[in-house]
Protein backbone atom coordinates (compact mmCIF):
# COMPACT_ATOMS: atom_id res chain seq x y z
CA UNK A 1 0.00 0.00 0.00
CA UNK A 2 1.52 3.73 -0.67
CA UNK A 3 1.30 6.20 1.53
CA UNK A 4 -1.42 8.06 1.86
CA UNK A 5 -3.55 5.20 0.39
CA UNK A 6 -6.58 3.17 1.85
CA UNK A 7 -7.52 -0.36 3.47
CA UNK A 8 -8.81 -1.71 5.71
CA UNK A 9 -8.54 -3.06 9.42
CA UNK A 10 -9.51 -6.75 10.49
CA UNK A 11 -12.76 -6.51 10.96
CA UNK A 12 -13.52 -5.64 7.44
CA UNK A 13 -14.33 -1.88 8.24
CA UNK A 14 -11.99 0.90 6.54
CA UNK A 15 -9.26 1.84 8.15
CA UNK A 16 -8.77 5.30 6.86
CA UNK A 17 -6.18 7.08 4.57
CA UNK A 18 -3.07 8.15 6.06
CA UNK A 19 -3.66 11.54 6.11
CA UNK A 20 -0.28 13.32 3.70
CA UNK A 21 -2.01 16.85 4.19
CA UNK A 22 -2.86 16.65 8.16
CA UNK A 23 -2.33 20.08 9.10
CA UNK A 24 -2.35 22.05 5.87
CA UNK A 25 -4.12 24.97 4.57
CA UNK A 26 -5.28 24.86 0.74
CA UNK A 27 -5.61 28.02 -0.48
CA UNK A 28 -5.07 27.72 -4.33
CA UNK A 29 -4.75 24.78 -6.94
CA UNK A 30 -1.01 25.27 -6.66
CA UNK A 31 -0.53 23.87 -2.70
CA UNK A 32 -0.88 20.33 -4.24
CA UNK A 33 1.54 17.92 -6.08
CA UNK A 34 0.51 15.30 -8.58
CA UNK A 35 1.25 12.62 -5.93
CA UNK A 36 -1.29 14.18 -3.28
CA UNK A 37 -4.29 14.84 -5.49
CA UNK A 38 -4.07 11.23 -6.29
CA UNK A 39 -3.92 10.22 -2.94
CA UNK A 40 -7.20 12.72 -2.26
CA UNK A 41 -9.11 11.22 -5.36
CA UNK A 42 -8.18 7.52 -3.99
CA UNK A 43 -9.62 8.99 -0.57
CA UNK A 44 -12.30 10.03 -2.49
CA UNK A 45 -13.32 6.82 -4.03
CA UNK A 46 -12.81 5.14 -0.92
CA UNK A 47 -15.00 7.34 1.08
CA UNK A 48 -17.98 7.17 -2.01
CA UNK A 49 -17.75 3.71 -2.11
CA UNK A 50 -18.01 3.76 1.84
CA UNK A 51 -21.19 5.95 1.91
CA UNK A 52 -22.63 3.41 -1.32
CA UNK A 53 -22.45 0.15 1.31
CA UNK A 54 -23.88 2.09 4.21
CA UNK A 55 -20.74 1.63 6.40
CA UNK A 56 -20.32 3.89 9.07
CA UNK A 57 -17.12 6.53 8.50
CA UNK A 58 -17.39 8.85 11.62
CA UNK A 59 -13.53 9.62 11.50
CA UNK A 60 -13.95 13.10 12.96
CA UNK A 61 -15.85 12.89 16.05
CA UNK A 62 -15.48 15.67 18.12
CA UNK A 63 -13.94 17.54 14.99
CA UNK A 64 -15.65 20.88 14.11
CA UNK A 65 -15.49 22.81 11.11
CA UNK A 66 -16.30 26.89 10.79
CA UNK A 67 -17.82 28.03 7.37
CA UNK A 68 -17.01 31.59 6.63
CA UNK A 69 -19.43 32.40 3.49
CA UNK A 70 -20.05 35.77 1.95
CA UNK A 71 -21.30 34.22 -1.57
CA UNK A 72 -24.14 32.40 -1.47
CA UNK A 73 -23.55 28.79 -2.20
CA UNK A 74 -25.45 24.95 -2.45
CA UNK A 75 -22.88 22.23 -3.16
CA UNK A 76 -19.69 24.25 -1.35
CA UNK A 77 -21.67 24.50 1.39
CA UNK A 78 -23.74 21.22 1.11
CA UNK A 79 -20.68 19.01 0.90
CA UNK A 80 -18.95 20.56 3.60
CA UNK A 81 -21.71 20.49 6.10
CA UNK A 82 -22.81 17.40 4.68
CA UNK A 83 -19.24 16.09 4.49
CA UNK A 84 -18.82 17.16 8.35
CA UNK A 85 -21.63 15.18 9.52
CA UNK A 86 -21.35 11.66 7.76
CA UNK A 87 -17.74 11.62 8.75
CA UNK A 88 -18.83 12.14 12.49
CA UNK A 89 -17.79 16.20 13.12
CA UNK A 90 -19.93 19.10 12.69
CA UNK A 91 -20.37 22.18 10.78
CA UNK A 92 -20.77 25.68 12.12
CA UNK A 93 -22.12 28.08 9.36
CA UNK A 94 -20.99 31.86 9.29
CA UNK A 95 -22.75 34.32 6.87
CA UNK A 96 -20.92 37.54 6.74
CA UNK A 97 -23.62 39.24 8.02
CA UNK A 98 -23.88 37.16 10.87
CA UNK A 99 -20.49 37.95 12.21
CA UNK A 100 -18.78 40.88 13.23
CA UNK A 101 -17.38 41.84 9.98
CA UNK A 102 -20.12 44.56 9.43
CA UNK A 103 -19.48 46.28 12.39
CA UNK A 104 -16.01 46.84 11.27
CA UNK A 105 -13.97 43.93 13.07
CA UNK A 106 -11.37 42.90 10.62
CA UNK A 107 -10.86 39.90 8.42
CA UNK A 108 -7.72 39.24 10.56
CA UNK A 109 -9.36 39.26 13.72
CA UNK A 110 -12.14 37.40 12.83
CA UNK A 111 -10.10 34.66 11.33
CA UNK A 112 -8.06 34.52 14.54
CA UNK A 113 -11.12 34.36 16.56
CA UNK A 114 -12.70 31.72 15.26
CA UNK A 115 -9.66 29.47 14.76
CA UNK A 116 -9.78 29.12 18.96
CA UNK A 117 -13.80 27.18 18.82
CA UNK A 118 -12.97 25.36 15.17
CA UNK A 119 -10.86 22.43 13.98
CA UNK A 120 -10.71 24.15 10.19
CA UNK A 121 -11.95 27.03 8.56
CA UNK A 122 -13.68 26.73 5.09
CA UNK A 123 -13.75 30.57 3.39
CA UNK A 124 -16.08 31.53 0.25
CA UNK A 125 -15.34 35.58 -0.40
CA UNK A 126 -15.28 37.44 -3.46
CA UNK A 127 -11.38 39.05 -3.06
CA UNK A 128 -8.72 36.42 -2.99
CA UNK A 129 -6.83 39.29 -1.05
CA UNK A 130 -9.52 38.63 1.74
CA UNK A 131 -9.36 34.25 2.03
CA UNK A 132 -5.26 35.57 2.24
CA UNK A 133 -6.16 37.41 5.24
CA UNK A 134 -8.37 34.55 6.77
CA UNK A 135 -5.30 32.43 6.71
CA UNK A 136 -2.86 34.75 8.37
CA UNK A 137 -4.65 35.03 10.95
CA UNK A 138 -6.06 31.72 11.67
CA UNK A 139 -4.14 29.32 13.54
CA UNK A 140 -6.15 26.13 11.72
CA UNK A 141 -6.43 25.23 8.12
CA UNK A 142 -7.74 26.88 5.85
CA UNK A 143 -9.85 25.78 2.73
CA UNK A 144 -10.75 28.02 -0.45
CA UNK A 145 -14.26 27.58 -1.12
CA UNK A 146 -14.40 30.07 -3.83
CA UNK A 147 -12.77 33.21 -4.80
CA UNK A 148 -13.33 35.57 -7.72
CA UNK A 149 -10.00 34.34 -8.56
CA UNK A 150 -10.12 30.27 -8.45
CA UNK A 151 -11.93 27.35 -7.11
CA UNK A 152 -9.31 24.77 -6.42
CA UNK A 153 -12.19 21.78 -5.00
CA UNK A 154 -14.61 22.57 -7.96
CA UNK A 155 -11.85 21.18 -10.41
CA UNK A 156 -10.41 18.84 -7.79
CA UNK A 157 -13.89 17.53 -7.79
CA UNK A 158 -14.38 17.63 -11.72
CA UNK A 159 -10.88 15.77 -11.88
CA UNK A 160 -12.59 12.84 -9.73
CA UNK A 161 -15.49 12.57 -12.59
CA UNK A 162 -13.34 12.80 -15.46
CA UNK A 163 -11.51 9.53 -14.01
CA UNK A 164 -14.47 7.68 -13.09
CA UNK A 165 -15.53 7.73 -16.35
CA UNK A 166 -12.15 7.67 -18.41
CA UNK A 167 -10.00 5.47 -15.75
CA UNK A 168 -7.51 7.77 -16.64
CA UNK A 169 -6.12 11.50 -16.14
CA UNK A 170 -2.98 11.45 -18.04
CA UNK A 171 -3.37 12.28 -21.89
CA UNK A 172 -7.40 13.10 -21.29
CA UNK A 173 -8.19 15.78 -24.12
CA UNK A 174 -10.20 18.47 -21.83
CA UNK A 175 -11.67 21.32 -23.76
CA UNK A 176 -13.34 24.55 -21.60
CA UNK A 177 -15.29 27.67 -23.84
CA UNK A 178 -16.35 30.89 -22.52
CA UNK A 179 -15.16 33.00 -20.07
CA UNK A 180 -11.70 32.48 -18.46
CA UNK A 181 -12.32 32.84 -15.18
CA UNK A 182 -12.08 31.53 -11.47
CA UNK A 183 -12.98 27.89 -12.55
CA UNK A 184 -11.19 28.32 -15.87
CA UNK A 185 -7.92 29.15 -13.61
CA UNK A 186 -8.33 26.26 -11.11
CA UNK A 187 -8.72 23.90 -13.91
CA UNK A 188 -5.94 24.91 -15.74
CA UNK A 189 -3.78 24.65 -12.67
CA UNK A 190 -5.05 21.19 -11.49
CA UNK A 191 -5.54 19.66 -15.09
CA UNK A 192 -1.93 20.43 -16.24
CA UNK A 193 -0.64 19.30 -12.39
CA UNK A 194 -1.96 16.05 -13.27
CA UNK A 195 -0.81 15.64 -17.08
CA UNK A 196 -4.67 16.52 -18.91
CA UNK A 197 -3.96 18.49 -22.41
CA UNK A 198 -6.01 21.36 -21.98
CA UNK A 199 -7.32 23.99 -24.47
CA UNK A 200 -9.29 27.35 -23.41
CA UNK A 201 -11.44 28.81 -25.91
CA UNK A 202 -12.29 32.23 -25.03
CA UNK A 203 -12.83 35.91 -26.95
CA UNK A 204 -9.79 37.97 -26.65
CA UNK A 205 -11.31 39.87 -23.54
CA UNK A 206 -11.75 37.36 -21.35
CA UNK A 207 -8.70 34.82 -21.56
CA UNK A 208 -7.88 33.40 -18.61
CA UNK A 209 -4.58 35.43 -16.30
CA UNK A 210 -1.59 35.28 -18.36
CA UNK A 211 0.10 34.80 -14.88
CA UNK A 212 -2.53 31.52 -14.28
CA UNK A 213 -1.48 30.48 -17.96
CA UNK A 214 1.91 30.99 -17.12
CA UNK A 215 1.90 28.73 -14.54
CA UNK A 216 -0.12 26.33 -16.30
CA UNK A 217 2.63 25.51 -18.84
CA UNK A 218 5.32 25.34 -16.13
CA UNK A 219 3.00 22.64 -14.29
CA UNK A 220 2.90 21.21 -17.95
CA UNK A 221 6.35 20.67 -18.25
CA UNK A 222 6.69 18.33 -15.27
CA UNK A 223 3.66 16.38 -16.31
CA UNK A 224 3.34 15.97 -19.84
CA UNK A 225 0.22 18.39 -20.35
CA UNK A 226 -0.41 20.36 -23.06
CA UNK A 227 -1.88 23.97 -22.90
CA UNK A 228 -3.74 25.72 -25.62
CA UNK A 229 -5.09 28.89 -25.45
CA UNK A 230 -7.64 30.18 -28.71
CA UNK A 231 -10.58 32.03 -29.79
CA UNK A 232 -11.89 29.42 -31.86
CA UNK A 233 -14.31 27.05 -30.07
CA UNK A 234 -15.00 24.88 -32.86
CA UNK A 235 -11.04 23.93 -33.18
CA UNK A 236 -11.24 23.68 -29.26
CA UNK A 237 -13.82 20.77 -29.02
CA UNK A 238 -12.59 19.00 -32.27
CA UNK A 239 -11.31 15.71 -30.57
CA UNK A 240 -11.90 16.04 -27.50
CA UNK A 241 -12.51 14.00 -24.39
CA UNK A 242 -14.70 16.35 -21.94
CA UNK A 243 -16.23 19.34 -23.07
CA UNK A 244 -16.81 21.67 -20.03
CA UNK A 245 -18.65 25.42 -19.64
CA UNK A 246 -19.74 27.89 -17.15
CA UNK A 247 -21.95 30.52 -16.52
CA UNK A 248 -20.81 33.56 -18.91
CA UNK A 249 -21.78 35.79 -15.62
CA UNK A 250 -19.89 35.12 -12.44
CA UNK A 251 -21.33 34.89 -9.08
CA UNK A 252 -21.25 38.47 -8.19
CA UNK A 253 -20.66 40.38 -11.55
CA UNK A 254 -23.09 43.17 -12.94
CA UNK A 255 -25.00 42.53 -15.42
CA UNK A 256 -22.41 42.77 -19.06
CA UNK A 257 -24.48 42.65 -22.22
CA UNK A 258 -21.11 43.43 -24.48
CA UNK A 259 -19.69 40.26 -22.20
CA UNK A 260 -22.77 38.41 -23.64
CA UNK A 261 -22.36 39.39 -26.29
CA UNK A 262 -18.97 38.40 -26.84
CA UNK A 263 -19.39 34.78 -25.22
CA UNK A 264 -22.20 33.72 -27.09
CA UNK A 265 -20.23 32.13 -29.98
CA UNK A 266 -18.66 29.62 -27.14
CA UNK A 267 -22.09 28.38 -26.16
CA UNK A 268 -22.09 24.40 -26.20
CA UNK A 269 -24.59 23.11 -28.94
CA UNK A 270 -25.30 19.74 -29.96
CA UNK A 271 -23.25 20.78 -33.11
CA UNK A 272 -20.15 21.97 -30.69
CA UNK A 273 -20.84 18.81 -28.91
CA UNK A 274 -20.63 16.37 -32.24
CA UNK A 275 -17.01 18.05 -33.18
CA UNK A 276 -15.84 16.27 -29.82
CA UNK A 277 -15.07 12.27 -28.98
CA UNK A 278 -18.15 9.77 -29.52
CA UNK A 279 -17.28 9.36 -25.73
CA UNK A 280 -16.85 12.79 -25.20
CA UNK A 281 -18.53 14.26 -21.77
CA UNK A 282 -20.44 17.39 -21.18
CA UNK A 283 -19.55 19.28 -17.78
CA UNK A 284 -20.87 22.27 -16.10
CA UNK A 285 -19.54 23.26 -12.59
CA UNK A 286 -23.14 24.90 -11.82
CA UNK A 287 -25.54 26.37 -11.54
CA UNK A 288 -26.05 27.07 -15.18
CA UNK A 289 -28.26 28.78 -17.37
CA UNK A 290 -29.71 26.41 -20.23
CA UNK A 291 -29.93 28.24 -23.37
CA UNK A 292 -27.03 30.90 -22.55
CA UNK A 293 -23.28 29.16 -22.11
CA UNK A 294 -25.19 25.60 -23.19
CA UNK A 295 -28.00 24.37 -24.66
CA UNK A 296 -30.77 22.84 -23.00
CA UNK A 297 -30.02 19.73 -25.08
CA UNK A 298 -26.86 19.14 -23.94
CA UNK A 299 -26.74 20.09 -20.76
CA UNK A 300 -30.09 17.56 -19.99
CA UNK A 301 -28.86 14.55 -22.92
CA UNK A 302 -27.20 11.71 -22.67
CA UNK A 303 -23.14 12.77 -22.90
CA UNK A 304 -23.95 15.25 -20.26
CA UNK A 305 -22.29 14.45 -16.19
CA UNK A 306 -23.16 17.78 -14.43
CA UNK A 307 -24.66 15.72 -11.34
CA UNK A 308 -21.72 13.31 -11.24
CA UNK A 309 -19.65 16.28 -11.09
CA UNK A 310 -22.04 17.90 -8.20
CA UNK A 311 -22.35 14.47 -6.14
CA UNK A 312 -18.52 14.37 -6.53
CA UNK A 313 -18.01 17.67 -4.56
CA UNK A 314 -19.39 16.14 -1.82
CA UNK A 315 -17.10 13.00 -1.38
CA UNK A 316 -13.76 15.26 -2.64
CA UNK A 317 -14.58 17.82 0.10
CA UNK A 318 -14.35 14.60 2.42
CA UNK A 319 -11.43 13.53 1.32
CA UNK A 320 -10.27 16.79 1.90
CA UNK A 321 -11.50 17.13 5.92
CA UNK A 322 -10.42 13.70 6.62
CA UNK A 323 -6.65 14.21 4.84
CA UNK A 324 -6.01 17.00 6.84
CA UNK A 325 -8.05 17.03 10.07
CA UNK A 326 -7.29 12.87 11.33
CA UNK A 327 -4.28 11.07 10.36
CA UNK A 328 -5.55 7.68 9.43
CA UNK A 329 -2.72 5.83 11.76
CA UNK A 330 -4.83 7.42 14.71
CA UNK A 331 -7.18 4.33 13.75
CA UNK A 332 -5.37 1.73 13.51
CA UNK A 333 -5.56 -0.84 16.06
CA UNK A 334 -7.73 1.15 18.09
CA UNK A 335 -11.31 0.95 19.10
CA UNK A 336 -12.07 4.75 16.25
CA UNK A 337 -11.59 2.28 13.06
CA UNK A 338 -15.57 2.12 12.33
CA UNK A 339 -16.36 -1.40 11.30
CA UNK A 340 -18.46 -2.86 8.54
CA UNK A 341 -21.59 -1.95 10.25
CA UNK A 342 -24.52 -0.17 8.55
CA UNK A 343 -25.00 3.23 9.71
Amino acid sequence: MVAGGTGHNREGGAQGPVGRLRGRSILSDTDLSASEIEDLLDTAVMLKDLRRRGVRHTWLRGKTLGLIFQHPSTRTRLAFQAGMDQLGGRAVFLGVNDLQLRRGETVRDTAAITSRYVDALAVRVARHADLLEVAAGATVPVFNGLTEFDHPLEALSDILTLRERFARLRGLRFAYLGDGNNVCHSLLLAGATVGMHLTVAAPGAYQPDAGVVATAHELATHSGAHITLTTDARSAAAGADAVYTDVHESMGQDENAAKLRALAPYRVTKEVMALAKPSAVFMHCLPMHRGQEVEAEVADGPQSIIFEQAENRLHLHKAVLLQVLRDGAEWLGTADAPNASVA
